[in-house]
């Protein structure tokens, strides 16, 4: 069983940055999801366990970035630039499969909260 624990959310006014961190194995694809209040849970991005592969969403392109240091197992989310409609739960999850779909990853964190206000 793996277990995913996420840190580093919190409350920033808009145009602030935030780094998200997560504690993962190399062996895995690890991925950035979020989930906004009456929305479904969207792709932030991914990353692949040799860290040489990354994904992002267009909403959040040129202003997060994926990377990771395998010495420590730690994935983060550097984000800058947030935006109001960035406010979501944040949630890490770890799959084999280099894929953007919540499916393919099979296991998650249980969420960290990111709150930009205007």
């Amino acid at each position: 069983q793996v277990q995913l624990l996420e840190s580093g959310g919190g409350l920033v006014q808009a145009g602030g940055s935030l780094r998200l961190s997560c504690a993962a194995s190399s062996t895995y694809v690890v991925g950035w999801f979020r989930q906004a209040p009456g929305n479904q849970r969207e792709f932030v991005s991914a990353i692949s366990g040799s860290g040489r592969m990354t994904r992002y969403a267009d909403p959040v392109k040129g202003r997060f970035t994926i990377s990771r240091d395998n010495a420590k197992s730690i994935v983060y989310l550097q984000m800058t630039g947030l935006k109001p409609e960035d406010t979501a739960v944040y949630y890490c999850a770890a799959g084999e499969l280099w894929n953007i779909a919540e499916g393919a990853y099979r296991y998650w964190g249980q969420g960290t909260q990111v709150t930009v206000s205007s």
